[in-house]
């Protein structure tokens, strides 16, 4: 009898000593590191600060911005997939690293469904289509008549090809049947843009609104679903094509194995930071909008994205690469 208590008793200490192994050890217990796909004073880099300060806040350890800025994103995101899934290392990128990125490089040394797991969103912002101060054109429904009447000599600049600002034109141009002539630029075309050496440009509000209000520029219209609180009297693009809307918005990812509780929590946790009054009001006063969503609204908005953007950049044959 008393071998047999001896028995049990070593078998449930056995199950309780392999129960307490297969628990994963308390996160985070050290440093996490976020992989910033774009240079330091870029807004990717100030908004995953914010973010990343507010987490460090909350979690109690560091959390490290590393910035590997090259191709649209596609390093950070190949660093970020390849690392070890314990959940010390996320991807902080644009949305465009998932929805447009796929498309325009004929090859990326990761694959963005298989190697990663979607985490939080944290803020959006729409883009404004503005052409010069002196411009003929004030609304876009002059554009698309003055493009029509003169086919392929309206100007629309971008900040390269396939990037958000080149993609919604062709959109547009696409809906309203006008020809407009692209012209990519690899950095800023906003002074171009107000020489008016090109016509139009579709700018993220929070860099175009400060030459909007200081009346450089002047806006067309808005790409958002609804008017911008700054500038109410800008219509909207679907307000001249229903169903035209396009943000632009930016995202946490973590490698495709991390565990689930770890995704979860720090979902939970970004959801909470677009909520803490402070840090809202610093992304509000950069004209952006802090966007807390749970992991399967973000699924959909990816997916509603890279839908709509790889149709065009199949029918216009798009490629960077």
């Amino acid at each position: 009898m008393r071998s047999r208590i001896q028995w049990l008793t070593a078998l449930c200490l056995g199950a309780a000593c392999s129960l307490v192994a297969a628990q994963p050890a308390a996160w985070p217990s050290k440093p996490i590191r976020i992989v910033v796909g774009f240079a330091p004073g870029t807004p990717p880099d100030i908004f995953a600060r914010l973010y990343g300060d507010y987490a460090s806040k909350q979690l109690g350890v560091p959390v490290l911005i590393d910035n590997k800025p090259g191709t649209a994103g596609n390093l950070a995101a190949d660093t970020v997939a390849k690392a070890p899934a314990d959940g010390y290392t996320f991807l902080y990128n644009l949305s465009t690293g998932f929805t447009i990125n796929p498309y325009i490089y004929g090859k990326l040394p990761y694959d963005p469904q298989k190697d990663f797991v979607p985490v939080a969103t944290t803020m959006r912002q729409g883009l404004v289509l503005i052409a010069p101060a002196n411009s003929p054109n004030k609304s876009v429904k002059e554009l698309i008549a003055a493009a029509k009447a003169k086919p392929g000599t309206i100007s629309h600049a971008s900040y390269g090809a396939g990037s958000p600002s080149h993609l919604i034109v062709e959109w547009l141009k696409d809906e309203t049947k006008t020809e407009m002539l692209h012209v990519p630029y690899r950095a800023s075309p906003v002074a171009d843009l107000i020489g008016g050496q090109v016509d139009t440009l579709m700018e993220p509000i929070a860099t175009g609104y400060p030459q909007i209000s200081g009346g450089r520029v002047q806006a067309l219209a808005y790409s958002g679903e609804t008017r911008h609180p700054a500038m109410p009297d800008v219509p909207t693009l679907s307000e001249v094509v229903p169903g035209l809307t396009m943000m632009s918005w930016h995202g946490i990812w973590a490698p495709a194995a991390t565990p689930a509780p770890i995704v979860n929590r720090l979902n939970a946790l970004m959801i909470q930071a677009s909520k803490d009054p402070d840090l809202a009001k610093r992304i509000r006063d950069l004209n952006s909008e802090p966007l807390g969503l749970t992991q399967a609204e973000m699924t959909a908005m990816v997916r509603r994205d890279a839908d709509i953007y790889s149709r065009i950049v199949k029918a216009k044959n798009i490629r960077v690469d």
